[in-house]
Order: structure tokens, then C-alpha cells, then sequence
């Protein structure tokens, strides 16, 4: 009688990909920084999408994959933003653009326990900076853009949402007010950083009204050119803001 056991199957495994060659990986750091070349020199403009993937195998003599290593490089250093189905558009360098670069790197440190507070300590720290210096070096069209920017913030107190964005707004302000680029960059960075875990704030024109007091205060203590005052306010202000929101993070 024939045997009728099942052939034993080996099972299936998943190839590792090997791991790129030292000629693959000098041939898209190469590429990459003839690529960053002609961004900085204004050959690929601003706003502007990357020639076709087949120009640059093309034009530089490489393989898709070598283009394709280059291009994830570049996004990863703020020079392109990549899109799924969509030519990667150029970015110029700039302060933001470094600083979205640390993105992943600074979602991964959020994460930690801790980590959010770490940060706000440090928006803390140089937000009072900015207020002793705004108070003894603002110009009259600073102050009257911070007061704008207050006239704005009480006129949304009603409206959380509009509240949200013209608080930002008036803390904008005295990052632009040093007139050092770096500065407002990084306020862009805190607020994209930071809005995940502020926006579970609970908010009401109650509270709202309790900001633009605060906001007053530091505006008011600008104005008069009182840095002691304007720093008093300004980390009381965001003290406060630290204990009602602390409650909305799952971290310690």
C-alpha cells in the first residue's frame, strides 16, 4: 500500500534585504549634495517639484534606487518634502526647515515621561528672555504688533477655536520681536511640537478671559519697559497655563 504521509513543507521565509553596498550608499550621498547644490544656488526653486525621477537617472547617471535613497535623504533633511504619488517639492534651506527635520526624533522624546514637560520648561526659559529683551529693546511698531495681536486675542474670547490661534499669534510676536530668524522658527517648532498634547486642554471663555488678563499683563509690562514685570508675568502666565493642562497628559 503506498504511503500516503504528507510531504513535510518547509516553511516559507521572507528574504532579509541585504543591506546597501558601499558604492550604492557613496553614489546617493553624492547625489544628494549635487541635489543640495542646486537648491541653494536656486537651480530647483523654492515651492518648486524635483525633475522627473527618469531625468535624474538620466542627468546624473544613477539607478531609480540610488534617486529614490537620495531623495528620502533629502526630505529627512528638510529640503524636500515627499508625498506619496506627487514629484517631491523643494524646500529652501531655512531655520524651520532644520527644525521640521527633527520632527520624528522629537515625537519619539514627547513620548518619554517627562518629556513634553522638558520642553515646556524650555519654551519657559526663553520666552522670559524674550520678554526682558522686548521690554528694554522693542520698537514703538513692536509694540503696537503686540497690541494688535492682544486687541485680536480678547476679541476671540468667545470662540475657544479663535482663542487657540490668537494666542499663538501674540506669542509669535515676541519671538519676531529680537528680528533674529532663528527665534520665530523655533516658536513654530514649540507650537507644532506642543499643539498634539494642548489642544485636549478643556477650554471656555471662562478660562479664556483668564489668558488675556495674563497676556495683558505681560503686554502692559512691555509697554512700560518694566523687564522684571514682564518676565514676572510671562512665567506666572505660563506656569498656570503648565497646571491646567498637565491633568490632559497620559505622562507624568
Amino acid at each position: 500500500m503506498p504511503d500516503q504521509t504528507a510531504p513535510t513543507q518547509t516553511p516559507t521565509q521572507t528574504p532579509i534585504e541585504a543591506p546597501p553596498t558601499p558604492g550604492f550608499q557613496r553614489a546617493a550621498d553624492s547625489l544628494v549634495r549635487q541635489i543640495e547644490a542646486r537648491i541653494a544656488a536656486g537651480d530647483f526653486a523654492d515651492g518648486s517639484p524635483l525633475p522627473p525621477e527618469r531625468d535624474l537617472i538620466e542627468t546624473y547617471r544613477v539607478s531609480r534606487t540610488v534617486v529614490r535613497e537620495a531623495v528620502a535623504a533629502l526630505a529627512s533633511r528638510g529640503l524636500v518634502e515627499s508625498r506619496p504619488r506627487f514629484r517631491p517639492v523643494v524646500r529652501r534651506p531655512g531655520y524651520d526647515a532644520a527644525l521640521a527635520a527633527a520632527d520624528g526624533v522629537v515625537g519619539h522624546l514627547l513620548a518619554q515621561s517627562g518629556g513634553v514637560k522638558n520642553l515646556y520648561d524650555t519654551r519657559i526659559f526663553l520666552e522670559a528672555s524674550l520678554v526682558r529683551q522686548a521690554a528694554r529693546q522693542a520698537r514703538k511698531d513692536d509694540i503696537e504688533a503686540l497690541k494688535r495681536a492682544l486687541d485680536a486675542n480678547e476679541a476671540a474670547i468667545p470662540d475657544s477655536a479663535a482663542f487657540y490661534r490668537t494666542d499663538t499669534e501674540f506669542h509669535a510676536v515676541l519671538y519676531d520681536i529680537p528680528k533674529n530668524p532663528v527665534f520665530p522658527a523655533i516658536h513654530k517648532a514649540f507650537t507644532a511640537w506642543l499643539a498634539p498634547h494642548w489642544v485636549k486642554m478643556p477650554r471656555s471663555p471662562e478660562r479664556n478671559r483668564v489668558n488675556y488678563l495674563r497676556h495683558s499683563d505681560i503686554y502692559q509690562a512691555i509697554r512700560d519697559r518694566d523687564a522684571d514685570a514682564a518676565e514676572v508675568a510671562l512665567v506666572a502666565h505660563l506656569n498656570a497655563a503648565w497646571e491646567y493642562v498637565r491633568g490632559t497628559f497620559e505622562q507624568p
